[in-house]
C-alpha cells in the first residue's frame, strides 16, 4: 500500500507524462493517469502497477472538452488522497500564425491554458486544507522565447510561467510547492503533432524525456521554482529573473517616463 498519497498526471499515456507517471510510482505514489487514449492508458496502468506495486487508476479525458475537463476537476476536488498534480497535457505548433488554422489554435489555448488553470484551481483548495501538496506545471522554453515556435504556443506557455509565478506567491506560505518546468526540444510525439518531425532537428538540441523528467524531479527535490534542464548556465536564468524583479517596483507611476515627454526645446 502506498503511504505517500496520489499523483494525478495529465497527458500520461506517452512522452513526458508517461515518464512522470513511472517516476512518481517509483517514489511510492498511487496514480491517476489522464489522457485521451483509453487503450494506451490501460496498458500503461498495467505496466506501472506490475512494476511498482502501486494502485493506478485511469481517466480517459480530452481536456479540450468541457465535460471531460470537469470530470478531472471533480476528482481533484473530491479525492483527499491527492498530493501531486502534474499539469503536463498540451500540444504545440511549429507553423507561422498566418498559416495556422485558428480553430486548432483555439484548441491549443483550451488545453495549454484553460485546462492548466482549471485543474490547478481544482487542486489548490484541497492542498491548502490538508497543508501539503505539489503542483508541477509543464511550460516550455517558448515561454521566454515565443519567437522560437508558433506564436500562440509561445503565448500559452508564457501564461503557464506567469500563472505559476502567481501560484507560488499565493501558496508558498500554505505549505504548497509550485514548480514550473521549461523543457527545450524533447524527443516525444509533440513534434509530430506540431508538424515538425523531431528528426529534422539537430540531435544536439534534443533531450530524451527520461533525462528531462529526472532533471525536473531533481529540481523539485531541491526546492526550485523554475527548472530549465537544457540551460547549461543557470546564472543566465538568475540574471533574467533578477532583471524582472528589479523592474517590478518601477512599472507603475503617475508620471510619464522622461523618454516619452515632448522635447520642449525642439518646438
Amino acid at each position: 500500500m502506498s503511504t505517500k498519497g496520489t499523483a494525478v498526471i495529465t497527458g500520461a499515456s506517452s512522452g513526458i507524462g508517461a515518464v512522470y507517471a513511472d517516476r512518481f510510482a517509483g517514489r511510492g505514489y498511487d496514480l491517476v493517469i489522464v489522457a485521451r487514449n483509453a487503450e494506451r492508458l490501460e496498458a500503461q496502468a498495467a505496466r506501472l502497477s506490475a512494476r511498482h506495486g502501486v494502485a493506478v487508476r485511469t481517466l480517459s479525458a480530452d481536456l479540450t472538452h468541457a465535460a471531460d475537463l470537469r470530470r478531472v476537476e471533480a476528482l481533484l476536488q473530491s479525492d483527499e488522497t491527492v498530493r501531486v498534480l502534474v499539469n503536463n497535457a498540451g500540444f504545440g505548433g511549429a507553423g507561422e500564425l498566418l498559416q495556422s488554422d485558428v480553430e486548432r489554435m483555439a484548441q491549443m489555448v483550451a488545453i495549454n491554458v484553460t485546462a492548466v488553470m482549471r485543474l490547478a484551481y481544482a487542486a489548490a483548495p484541497g492542498f491548502v486544507a490538508r497543508g501539503e501538496g505539489t503542483i508541477v506545471n509543464i511550460a516550455s522554453i517558448a515561454a521566454i522565447g515565443p519567437e522560437i515556435l508558433n506564436g500562440v504556443y509561445g503565448g500559452t506557455k508564457a501564461f503557464v510561467l506567469a500563472f505559476s509565478q502567481s501560484l507560488r506567491k499565493e501558496l508558498a506560505d500554505k505549505g504548497i510547492r509550485v514548480q514550473v518546468v521549461l523543457p527545450g526540444a524533447t524527443a516525444t510525439e509533440f513534434w509530430d503533432v506540431a508538424g515538425l518531425p523531431v528528426t529534422a532537428l539537430p540531435s544536439a538540441w534534443v533531450m530524451s524525456a527520461e533525462t528531462l523528467v529526472d532533471a525536473a524531479l531533481l529540481g523539485l527535490d531541491r526546492g526550485e521554482f523554475a527548472t530549465l534542464p537544457s540551460l547549461q548556465d543557470g546564472a543566465e536564468w538568475d540574471a533574467y529573473e533578477a532583471a524582472r524583479q528589479t523592474m517590478l517596483p518601477h512599472l507603475s507611476s503617475a508620471s510619464v517616463a522622461p523618454r516619452y515627454r515632448a522635447d520642449v526645446g525642439a518646438l
